[in-house]
């Protein structure tokens, strides 16, 4: 019976974002496992991704308030569920693996836990970040002051105008970083460059796994990992709930991109870069940073640029000495739209696995 449950649950996570499949090893269930009590995954098969109060769970469950209370608030703490409070009443609903529960293990991770997480990305899971081509789960956009400004950016586009806008900022470490350092794998790159908004902001706050900020703050962070060779990648909608500052050494989403063919085949993005090639003075610099491997250096002493792999993230052009680079819009007909909302991100996603963000314990 406790190893049903578990199976369960697994089935249960593929059904949200980017997935939770199978391996040929098992090592998705040892996960499990080890971050969920029976108990704890019993409840969670339970819970729908809409949060509500524990009251609305038990009545609806049948199970003692106070019980469940007590499961729910166990469950927050180890970043198993997500959790919105207002006016002192916390309403609580399911995460996904990916973003979500993964992320929350920054403060938890041993090597025993990293270890199973690097053998399950290695077996399974990379592959799922990109089959949902091109709606993926985070969207790499130009790093700060590479753009035109006669282009018309909309705000999704521009990291600054995305935190100006924002009320609340936290900002976390890299769950994908502190994995690989607890491996001794990763790179020495900053590790605290995830930007949260909003009421995810807030779930990191009260979690303890983010502090807030300023904007002022997130924009100087964002400079760092400018200079540092960090991807920016929001989360792939209109209104991203947060921003992830990416190297493809240690992330879960630029790995499996620099290791696909076609990079902008997969992401769509809306720029790519150009050389002006009587400035380029082959130095090698934008190859060197470039984290798709897009760059050569051509027999005519030149960067040339792949635009298979190239996916407009810019960091070719900040450093480059000669301004040799820049970045231009792709055709129309190549870029994409992100979805409206988080919502829209998740249940776009779903669709296109084949899933639906309905529990499988309420859609029968």
């Amino acid at each position: 019976m406790n190893g049903e449950v578990y199976q369960r649950l697994r089935e249960q996570l593929d059904q949200y974002s980017v997935g939770y499949p199978s391996s040929e090893s098992g090592v998705e269930m040892a996960i499990l496992k080890k971050l969920f009590s029976g108990a704890e995954a019993e409840m969670f098969l339970l819970l729908s991704m809409k949060p509500e109060t524990p009251e609305s769970v038990a009545k609806r469950i049948g199970r003692d308030i106070g019980t469940v209370t007590a499961l729910l608030e166990r469950m927050l703490k180890k970043g198993l569920v997500f959790c919105r409070r207002k006016d002192g009443i916390g309403k609580f609903g399911a995460l996904p693996f990916a973003p979500g529960i993964f992320e929350q293990q920054t403060e938890t991770m041993d090597i025993e836990l990293a270890e199973l997480f690097e053998d399950y990305f290695q077996d399974a899971f990379h592959k799922n970040f990109t089959e949902t081509s091109p709606v993926l789960i985070h969207r790499p956009i130009p790093i700060n002051r590479v753009i035109d400004v006669s282009y018309p950016m909309a705000i999704y586009e521009n990291s600054r105008d995305i935190v100006r806008n924002q009320k609340l900022i936290a900002v976390a470490k890299c769950i994908c970083r502190v994995q690989k350092g607890a491996l001794d794998k990763g790179c020495d790159k900053p590790v605290e460059t995830c930007l949260m908004f909003g009421s995810p902001a807030q779930y990191y706050i009260d979690r303890g796994t983010g502090r807030r900020i300023t904007a002022d703050e997130a924009l100087t962070i964002l400079d760092q990992c400018e200079e540092a060779g960090l991807v920016t990648q929001p989360f792939n909608a209109q209104t991203p709930a947060n921003i992830c500052n990416c190297c493809p050494d240690c992330c879960v989403v630029l790995g499996p991109l620099k290791k696909h063919p076609c990079p902008a085949e997969v992401i769509k993005p809306s720029f790519y870069a150009l050389v002006d090639r009587e400035r380029c003075e082959a130095c090698e610099t934008c190859r060197e940073r470039c984290p798709m491997d897009a760059i050569t250096i051509g027999g005519d002493d030149a960067a040339e640029i792949n635009l298979d792999r190239c996916i407009g993230c810019g960091l070719c052009v900040s450093t480059c000495p000669t301004e040799a680079l820049s970045l231009d819009v792709r055709p129309e007909n190549q870029r994409l739209e992100p979805p409206e909302n988080g919502l829209q991100t998740f249940m776009e996603i779903a669709g296109m696995r084949g899933k639906s963000l309905i529990p499988l314990a309420m859609s029968k």
